[in-house]
């Protein structure tokens, strides 16, 4: 039988090219260390005339194999994706589709978060006629001289891969290449297949073959044998070395050979924002957060460290202090990371693995000489350890409960409710450094910090992806009154599904955080408060009467107003107990006073004016010059 025969006998279906891909998503699966799970989850949508005809009508006609979720604003959809992705370990995700035009540009700050964070999501918007019959059409934007541009090239930067289906059968490679960057660890973010209103709604002959159900492998890459030699060497020649804690610890399911290596060695671990709960808070050789944000201990640390581990860091300006934090003399660094791009960072020595695989042949080698660092080195972190959690407690203790609580006793009260099976959510604001420097995490996902692109509005849908990964769980939603305004919708989906998230509402009057940021670098928090219009014309008035409970009300999700330490913990013990979406609203000090935690223990480089008249940004630069001397490259 020659191939040509073969092929004209192979069983074909007769689908568009809409519910085709349904199909075929609903048969992609992932699997690691055994454990098979779906790669697309569910899928988010809105509708409109670029794809209700088309995947619209498919996720009607396959309703039973593809779980959808109404969303309210695009870029939530986004958000709720990639909590999912998270809470799944990046081994399932969700897709999501929109019409054409502004629904489209709205999946750009989604999909830059996604990929900025290492999260897969797939990304269907609609798109233009790929016939052209109909040109322009409604939300068209024609671009005069290429006749392939839409609005939906303004993804193709923040997307890990980006295609245009303009025939049917283009869509078998692309979907399959869809499919392995998705799975892919090193490669992953967001997906984008734009998807012509025309070509959706198209019939084709597709084989049987491309809806087989397909398991994609995500590998656990070994050390290359030279690398890891020399990863021992430098570890074994070590007198202060460090672990900092990225990401791919949590990525990787890796937090348990963390523990036997750091066990193993009495090697101090540190982490990111991505990172922390690698180690749980009381583990011995858990020193918290490190950088801009972090601990004094884990700062100290880095200042005096010979060697510095990183296990699935980015090295971030927030994580490095700008590249003025690791100020020992001849420190070295070896990057464990499944990514040779970020391997080689900061002139490191690579050990480019899997960090659960890269973190057991590390012990392992390490072993047969029992390799530890000096005691002395294990008991003076451990005193500075015990010393900063006597700073937490005091900024945690509300002496009056009587009183509005201060930010850090907000947090101080969630703490002393919660166990390992709550998942607290942020991403921006002044709550991220407050919680990288204060929070007892517990559990290895209980810690849910979105820093990489630090997108205010995540926290409420990135908390719905993350009740519908792990609806046994407690979720919480840090919000502040900033965030929240920009994007409270999806409360109403959590309504309308029933999907029983919490939001803690912390109102304080202005951006907490980058009112700060700015008296410190000769603003004047200009621009920073929510308050009336003064005479003079800045926002220096009284306060704004917004009534923030009020419109989570309007949305339907029940709120508990808390205004004492004392009935905050009421609130929030009876939230937690509670079976549907609740939120705890509270009002803190107002922005442009300080919120109580100890002061950033790094620097973080925010060019300030170089010139200027008034005496706050003359001031400012001058510390700006003392700072910017102190950085260093590392070669």
């Amino acid at each position: 039988m020659t191939a040509q025969t073969s092929a004209a006998q192979t069983s074909t279906t007769r689908l568009t090219v809409a519910q085709a891909l349904v199909r075929f998503l609903a048969a992609q699966y992932t699997e690691r260390d055994g454990v098979r799970q779906r790669l697309i989850g569910a899928t988010w949508g809105i509708f409109g005339h670029g794809n209700v005809a088309g995947l619209g009508q498919a996720l009607v006609e396959y309703a039973d194999d593809m779980p959808f979720h109404q969303g309210r604003n695009e870029q939530s959809m986004v958000h709720a994706a990639v909590g999912y992705a998270r809470q799944s370990n990046r081994l399932s995700t969700h897709a999501v589709t929109t019409s054409i035009g502004p629904g489209a540009t709205n999946l750009v700050t989604g999909a830059a978060l996604a990929t900025v964070n290492r999260l897969p999501v797939l990304l269907l918007p609609g798109d233009v006629f790929a016939t052209r019959v109909a040109d322009p059409v409604l939300q068209q934007l024609e671009v005069p001289y290429a006749g392939d541009v839409s609005v939906n090239d303004c993804l193709r930067p923040v997307s890990k891969y980006f295609d245009r289906i303009t025939r049917p059968e283009a869509l078998i490679p692309a979907a399959l290449q869809a499919m392995r960057v998705l799975t892919d660890p090193v490669e992953t973010g967001a997906v984008t297949l734009a998807l012509p209103q025309d070509v959706q709604a198209e019939a084709y002959d597709w084989p049987e073959e491309f809806f087989a159900e397909r398991v994609w492998t995500v590998r656990r890459q070994g050390a290359d044998p030279v690398e890891l030699a020399e990863a021992v060497r430098a570890i074994r020649s070590a007198e202060r070395p460090l672990v900092i804690a990225g990401g791919g610890v949590h990525h990787s399911r890796a937090e348990e050979a963390l523990a036997e290596f750091a066990e193993a060695t009495g090697i101090p671990v540190a982490s990111t924002q991505a990172g922390k709960g690698s180690l749980r808070h009381d583990h011995p050789q858990d020193v918290g957060g490190v950088g801009h944000t972090g601990t004094a201990t884990a700062d100290e640390l880095a200042r005096t460290a010979d060697l510095i581990i990183g296990v699935g860091t980015r090295y971030t300006d927030f994580t490095t202090a700008s590249n003025t934090l690791f100020a020992g003399d001849g420190v070295r660094f070896l990057n464990l990371n499944i990514a040779s791009f970020d391997g080689h960072k900061l002139a490191g020595l690579p050990l480019v693995a899997d960090a659960r695989s890269g973190l057991g042949e590390l012990t392992e080698a390490l072993r047969p000489h029992g390799h530890r660092v000096a005691d002395a080195y294990v008991c003076a972190y451990s005193e500075d350890k015990e010393r900063w959690e006597q700073r937490v407690d005091a900024c945690y203790e509300a002496d009056e409960p009587d009183v509005r609580p201060t930010q850090p006793q907000v947090l101080g009260a969630l703490d002393a409710l919660v166990d390992e099976s709550d998942v607290i959510i942020n991403a921006a604001g002044s709550l991220p450094g407050d919680l990288h420097k204060l929070w007892r995490t517990r559990s290895r996902d209980q810690y849910h910090l979105e820093y990489g692109y630090s997108c205010m509005g995540y926290e409420i849908p990135a908390a719905i992806g993350v009740k519908l990964a792990a609806p046994e769980r407690n979720v919480w939603a840090l919000v502040g009154d900033g965030t929240y305004l920009m994007m409270p919708t999806e409360i109403v989906t959590a309504v309308q599904e029933g999907i029983a998230i919490k939001i803690l509402l912390v109102q304080n009057h202005g951006y907490a955080s980058i009112g700060g940021l700015s008296e410190s670098v000769g603003g004047e928090r200009f621009g920073t408060a929510y308050r009336y219009t003064a005479d003079d014309g800045t926002f220096t008035g009284a306060p704004l009467p917004v009534d923030l409970a009020a419109n989570v009300a309007s949305l339907g999700m029940r709120v508990l107003r808390a205004k004492t330490v004392r009935e905050l913990r009421e609130a929030l013990a009876e939230a937690r107990r509670a079976d549907t979406p609740t939120c705890v609203y509270v009002e803190t000090e107002t922005a442009d006073t300080v919120s109580g935690p100890p002061p950033a223990q790094a620097w973080w480089d925010v060019p300030v004016a170089e010139t200027a008249t008034r005496a706050s940004a003359v001031k400012a630069r001058e510390l700006y010059e003392r700072h910017v001397s102190t950085r260093r490259r590392h070669l």
